[in-house]
């Protein structure tokens, strides 16, 4: 079993779609459909979705809730970072070698938490 689609909720779906397409716009991921509540990506073997709750009420993060994202490199895990503090999302952890993986942890515009990393890389520091 793969898992290949995950979807994240949003209050702002303007706002968020444009954080998202400014994220994913020069790592080959690209929004692929909108419709007034929904706004999907797709990359090479998975598609990524933000949306505003069937239930109407507001969207919230999940506490101990993190979507991850494998980078292609150390530098990539890094540009990666700072692209969501330069689009106004908050750091949950700067990049750093942690066991053996090198990441990186963010949360977006609504608050998801994201993670960035890259498995067993050669010539991290911590």
């Amino acid at each position: 079993m793969k898992m290949n689609y995950f979807v994240l909720g949003t209050n702002d779906m303007e706002a968020s779609a444009q954080f998202y397409n400014a994220l994913f716009e020069s790592k080959g991921i690209r929004q692929t459909y909108s419709t007034e509540r929904m706004t999907y990506w797709q990359g090479a073997d998975f598609t990524f979705a933000i949306a505003e709750p069937f239930n109407t009420e507001p969207a919230t993060y999940g506490n101990g809730t993190m979507v991850g994202f494998r980078a292609d490199s150390v530098d990539d895990v890094q540009w990666l970072h700072a692209k969501v503090l330069e689009l106004g999302g908050s750091c949950e952890g700067h990049p750093g070698l942690r066991g053996p993986m090198y990441s990186a942890y963010v949360r977006d515009l609504d608050d998801n938490k994201l993670a960035f990393y890259i498995e067993n890389p050669q010539g991290a520091h911590a």
